[in-house]
């Protein structure tokens, strides 16, 4: 069995997709919005790097994990910065998919 096909990092690639359709609905809405300027950039962070992870995995590249890595930071950051808004609904489906995405990217950065 190819890495490639491996739960672990089928799960990953799903997770950093779910992120990534997340962070753009967030970005969606905080554009414009007064205050939400860290937000709206940390989403643009992680919304950059979660597709990276995803193509570099797709292909088994040798720098998978090390994308996987700076995609976990970006994950954390992100959700740290939407959960300081927990009544936006936006938000709150951001950060819990950020949560997950770190997690998974984490555990591929350190060579699952």
């Amino acid at each position: 069995m190819s890495h490639h096909s491996s739960p672990e990092m089928q799960a990953c690639i799903a997770n950093c997709l779910d992120c990534f359709a997340k962070c753009e609905m967030c970005i969606a809405h905080c554009i414009g919005e007064a205050g939400m300027e860290a937000c709206l950039k940390a989403c643009l962070d992680c919304a950059t790097t979660c597709p990276a992870c995803v193509t570099l995995m797709s292909y088994e590249s040798p720098l998978h994990a090390k994308m996987c890595g700076v995609c976990a930071d970006a994950c954390a950051i992100c959700a740290t910065e939407c959960e300081k808004f927990p009544d936006h609904d936006h938000c709150r489906l951001c950060a819990e998919a950020c949560r997950k995405c770190e997690a998974s990217c984490h555990a591929m950065s350190q060579g699952m």
